[in-house]
């Protein structure tokens, strides 16, 4: 797949995200998807799973936006940067969120298959979000991760 067919993935991905539109957004999905937020340590593969992982990411993030100023590639994988901009909400990581809206560097790197996105690795800085949201890292860390924190 050229560079430009995968960043047009990849950005239609991201105006799906940033619309929560889960459908649009799972149809750009290959079937055996596999979604990885190393900071959230959260893993999710195939449709279903994403499915609930996009649902509850959006539940938590309901005014999440992303930008992508960037991209390269080396003819199979496609690593993009830009910003998101969100802001937390309900119990899940362990706070009380403060309504405060957060605006981080992000990092994303895709892999495709059969014309569609194959696999998602979504990178920004925990701590940072934690920060700009009010609310404890370690918390969130513990929340998500555990006493291996």
């Amino acid at each position: 797949m050229n560079e430009d067919r995968m960043f047009e993935l990849a950005s239609q991905l991201a105006v799906a995200k940033s619309r929560q539109d889960l459908p649009a957004a799972l149809r750009l999905l290959h079937p055996e998807i596999l979604l990885e937020s190393p900071p959230l340590g959260t893993r999710a593969a195939g449709h279903a799973a994403n499915e609930r992982a996009l649902a509850r990411f959006f539940a938590s993030f309901p005014d999440y936006e992303i930008s992508l100023d960037g991209h390269a590639s080396d003819g199979t994988t496609l690593v993009c940067w830009g910003v998101a901009r969100m802001t937390m909400t309900g119990d899940r990581f362990g706070v009380v969120p403060t309504g405060r809206r957060a605006e981080l560097p992000v990092f994303l790197q895709f892999t495709f298959a059969d014309d569609l996105i194959a696999g998602e690795r979504f990178f920004f800085d925990l701590a940072e979000l934690c920060a700009q949201s009010g609310v404890s890292a370690d918390t969130v860390r513990r929340t998500q991760f555990g006493a291996r924190s």
